[in-house]
This record gives C-alpha cells, structure tokens and sequence, in this order.
C-alpha cells in the first residue's frame, strides 16, 4: 500500500502524514469533487475495506474505531450495498465515482442519510469516500414544501377575495368604475355603468363629462391622493349629461394606483329610475324566448337577456357587457360588419342567418332581425336571435338541393369524375347564389357582401347560372 504513483502524485503514506497534520487534500476529479468540508471521511483498500475514518464535528460523538478491518458494504443500511458496491467499482476503473445516496449506519445504532462519491488515490494505496450528511438537505426540503404549501393556500384565499370583489362589483346596483390614477382612463366598469352610462373598458373618462366640471372632478380626485378621502361632487354624465354624485377613493395596486368611482343618481336622474323600474319591459325582455341583445355603433354590448347568453355560453350578462357582438358570430360572409352594412342601407334586416359561436365551443345556427334606435347611423342597434337549429321541417330549396345532389350521386360510373365534380360545384353554387339574394330580397349588392365577391364577379355568377331574371329560371339546372 506505500506505492508511488507518479501520475496522481500521492501515496498512501503521504495521504496518512497529511491528514494527520490536518492539511486540506485539494483533488479534482472530473466531476469537481468538493471536498471542503465532509462529515464522513473513509480511506479504504481496493477491496473496500476501512482502514481509517474521520468524522466532523457533526457527527464526533460517535465512536467509529470498530470499523477499521471491515467491508465499507458492512456499515450501511439494508438495500443499499449494491450502491456501495457500483461506487468501489467505478472508482477502480475510472477514478472516481457518481454520488450516490447510502444510509450510514454508525456502531451507534444512529442511522444517517449520507451522499458519498469515492476516489482512487493512486497505484495500491486504495480510495477515499467522501459523505455529507443529507438530513440538512431533507429539513430544506421539508421546510420548502412547507412554505410552497402555505403559498398555496394564500393563493385560494386570494382567488375567494377575488371572486367575491367580482360577484359584489357586477352584482351592484350602483354604477362603479375602476380608473388608473394617471390617466383616468376606465380599468372596469361594472353592469350598472355599462348599462346606465355606457361605460366601457379602455375609455377616457374626462370626455365623457362636462367640459366645465372636469377640474372640478380632478380636484376632488387630488384630495383623495392627499387626505384619501373627499367630499362627493354632482357631475353631468354620458351621452344626455345626467346629473350624478360622484364619490372616489384610492386603491393599491399593480402597476399602479388607482381609482374606485362610485356613481349615484342625482334626483332628477333617480326620478328617471324609478319610472324605468315602474315598467316590466326588461322582465318581458329577459323572459323572451329567441335571444335579445342591444349593442352600440361600435358593435360592443349593451344588453342581452338570459337566452342570449345560453346561445353564448356565459353565465352571466356581466361576462358579455363590454364585449363585441362579432367574436360570437362565426359564420363567413355572414359576420357583424355585413349585418350592419345591410342595417345601414336598409333601416332594418331581418331573417339574416348565420352562426353563433358559444364559449365552449358550441355552435348554433340562427336567423337576425336588427333595427337601430334611429332611421339613419343609429347610436344603439336591437338585434332578435332565433335559434333554428332544431327546427323539424326542411326548407323547399334544402330539399330541391338534396333531390338535385341524388340525382348527380347516380349519375357515379356513367360520367368522369371531373365531371361530376364540376356539375356539383355548380349546382352548390347556384343554390347559395339564389340563398343570398331571396335573403336580400333581390338586392344583388347586398347578395354579393353576403357571399363575399365583388359585385362584376356575382353578375357572372348570375350569367353563368341563367338567373338574370331571379327568381330562379328553373329548379338547380346547372347548364
């Protein structure tokens, strides 16, 4: 065991005269061993065998001389000598080993999760495994999960505070707005002002009253910074400039301050309440059958009643104020800028089919009748949905256009395919062309946005299907 190896430069005599002047061994290995400080130090044969250990003050009251004379595989726990075995192994033929997990098992009885690697020292003067106790490692562990579940259940109580804040906010009878401290514009607007006010997300709230009393409400919302709190002012609101009493306070939050307006009726416009809550009209609305929904010239929603949003797949109109009716309808050439296109030029649509799109992926295929507030470039528009999906009767044209695809379906085997494919597409065509302009009631202008095309291309499509003098010359003849 006193060999000299000139490639690792170190004896076994050598390692025993330093150890004992407790100098510091630097080795690096290709792993890039650490060994700074280990709590369990052995120097073994190539066989395995210890011939000396070295315990750090972690572990110095354990008594560990017995151990000298035998197998290292003899002083760990059940079911993991095979570990200590691939160590000794790897470390013969390669160096060194991979660290492993072993449970040291001290003459005390005293059983320690260690990580131990093992290194060849050169020639016959055996190994070294080196340990570090792991049960630190574990109480981090532990103390981690600990904290990641505390985490977790403060993240749950924040969600319930948050779902409350929003059952509360859109629940509210009294219009409330959430603004950003800096620029006054609109974070939220809760059912109430959407409805009263017509306040929506991402509006600046300043042009939205008076010109004379906007310092008078940029006052008020300093003395809230300063004091937090302020006296209400009456503000005029809104398109018709209705009185109301304005309240704020300022809000913490992320990334900014902000905000909480609250909004109240003057007496006027409480007057004005009272008369609209004297009438049935909205009860009648919600109850209706067929699906109602108010939007605004830009297309986003004002109102919708308890069928539209079963089309929709929302639970509550909340989710729909403020949102664009377009994201719903789905249907190509049949989305919300034809529909009111068509309402624009004519005052009214109505049976416009199309499809709408629900949250969870449902589709629904209705019919719209739509009118604006006013004759020309309304402000509001009302728009009547009638589901006509389940309907049990099949149109005449439906079934003409099923007899006409029956009677090519017999033709397979006495003509080409290109054939066939051909007199298919015209005939699918002819029949969605003929749809179209019994839907614009002849208006080949508003046929064509319908499908799509340029006003040249469906006065071809016309030519080409002998239909000048719509209606139809002669049922689906794809000539």
């Amino acid at each position: 065991m006193g060999g000299f190896d000139p490639v690792n430069r170190i004896s076994y005599h050598q390692f025993e005269s330093v150890r004992h002047q407790e100098v510091t061994i630097a080795i690096t290995p290709p792993l890039g061993l650490n060994l700074a400080q280990p709590d369990v130090t052995l120097l073994l044969d190539l066989d395995g065998v210890i011939q000396d250990a070295t315990l750090s003050n972690a572990v110095s009251d354990e008594v560990v001389s017995d151990w000298r004379g035998r197998p290292w595989v003899d002083t760990v726990g059940d079911n993991v000598g095979g570990k200590v075995t691939r160590m000794l192994a790897d470390a013969r033929d390669s160096g060194v080993s991979a660290f492993r997990q072993v449970n040291q098992r001290f003459p005390s009885g005293l059983e320690v999760p260690m990580e131990y690697t093992t290194v060849r020292l050169g020639g016959t003067a055996g190994m070294i495994a080196i340990g570090r106790n792991l049960n630190a490692v574990a109480e981090l562990q532990s103390r981690l999960i600990d904290a990641q579940q505390a985490v977790e259940q403060e993240y749950w109580k924040l969600r319930e505070v948050e779902t409350r804040y929003r059952l509360l906010f859109d629940a509210s009878n009294e219009a409330v707005l959430l603004l950003q401290a800096d620029t006054l514009r609109i974070v939220e607007a809760n059912p109430a002002a959407m409805r009263n006010l017509g306040f929506a997300r991402g509006r600046d709230l300043l042009p939205e009253m008076a010109a004379d009393e906007r310092e008078t409400f940029q006052a008020m919302l300093q003395r809230v910074r300063q004091s937090g709190r302020a006296p209400g002012v009456l503000l005029h609101l809104g398109a018709e400039r209705t009185g109301w009493l304005v309240r704020a306070s300022l809000m913490t939050s992320e990334p900014g301050p902000m905000f909480l307006v609250q909004l109240a009726p003057s007496s006027g416009a409480r007057e004005h309440a009272r008369e609209t809550e004297q009438t049935t009209l909205d009860a009648f609305v919600d109850r209706l059958p067929d699906a109602f929904v108010v939007i605004d010239r830009d297309g986003v929603i004002r109102r919708a009643n308890r069928a539209f949003l079963d089309l929709a797949q929302v639970g509550g109109e909340g989710a729909l104020l403020g949102e664009p009716l377009g994201r719903f309808l789905s249907r190509p050439g049949a989305d919300l800028a034809v529909l009111l296109a068509n309402l624009h030029r004519h005052g009214s649509v109505r049976l416009f089919a199309t499809t709408i799109q629900g949250e969870l992926g449902g589709e629904t295929a209705v019919e719209i009748s739509a009118v604006g507030n006013t004759s020309s470039r309304p402000n509001h528009v009302a728009l009547l949905l009638r589901d006509v999906g389940r309907r049990l009767s099949v149109s005449e044209d439906a079934s003409s256009l099923q007899a006409a695809l029956t009677e090519i379906i017999q033709q397979t085997g006495k003509m080409s395919l290109h054939s066939l494919i051909k007199d298919t597409v015209g005939l699918v065509e002819r029949h969605y062309v003929a749809a179209a302009l019994d839907l614009t009631k002849g208006n080949r202008t508003a046929a064509a946005e319908i499908l799509g095309m340029s006003r040249q291309g469906f006065y071809k499509k016309l030519a080409q299907y002998e239909m000048d003098g719509h209606p139809r010359a002669g049922p689906y003849s794809n000539k």
